[in-house]
């Protein structure tokens, strides 16, 4: 008895981790391009357009956010990269937060990693022109056009 027990116990454990590792290995990736613009006097706007390329097709995307801090000037942004971890395109959908600080006068570079509630994953680096500075909390809300 005792040892079917653990024989069984073995086998859910065993069934578990193997649903855990099928779910994982069908979430796929994709590419995605955005243009930010940025401006604010403390209290920050942004706004801008994308696109995500995956498996194959391409789909709009619209872009917005606030931030709230320390924020001064207006900048606009180019990122391009990967996104990681979703099952459809609609996983791209939905609200990304981050902290930082920097500055930016006339050109420079942005590298930025974020996640949305749906555990989609943004992996971005672009280029930044414009004059902006800031310490600040921003969110950034991605939607599909």
């Amino acid at each position: 008895m005792r040892v079917s027990l653990r024989n069984a116990l073995v086998a859910a454990t065993l069934a578990l981790a193997g649903l855990g590792a099928s779910s994982a290995a069908r979430a796929d990736s994709g590419t995605i391009r955005i243009s930010v613009l940025k401006g604010g006097w403390f209290i920050g706007a942004s706004g801008g357009s994308g696109t995500l390329t995956f498996r194959g097709r391409t789909y709009p995307l619209s872009i917005g956010g606030l931030s709230a801090g320390l924020v001064f000037g207006a900048s606009q942004t180019y990122l391009s990269g990967r996104v990681s971890n979703i099952f459809r395109p609609s996983d791209v959908a939905g609200v990304y937060g981050a902290g930082g600080a920097g500055a930016a006068v006339g050109r420079g570079v942005s590298a930025i990693v974020l996640a949305n509630q749906n555990g989609a994953v943004l992996e971005l680096s672009g280029r930044q022109t414009g004059l902006m500075i800031n310490a600040d909390l921003s969110g950034l809300a991605i939607s599909m056009r």
